[in-house]
């Protein structure tokens, strides 16, 4: 899609970002994603520490004329 690249998903790994600038990225990566899917790695109940691994495949073509993106 014309707004999104795959160049904008390496900028979610840079640090430091706050959680609402990350939740931002991870939106736009899932909005413009035509198949995605989440695996928890690890939750740790004492802490509130977690890994969570996204995975999916971003929509890398224009929308069609006349569509809603």
């Amino acid at each position: 899609m014309p707004d999104y690249s795959i160049e904008d998903v390496t900028t979610i790994g840079r640090s430091p970002i706050s959680p609402r600038a990350l939740n931002d990225k991870l939106w736009g990566v899932l909005s413009h994603s035509v198949v995605a899917r989440v695996r928890v790695e690890s939750c740790d109940r004492e802490t509130g520490e977690y890994r969570v691994v996204l995975q999916g495949t971003l929509d890398l073509e224009p929308p069609e004329i006349g569509t809603k993106p």
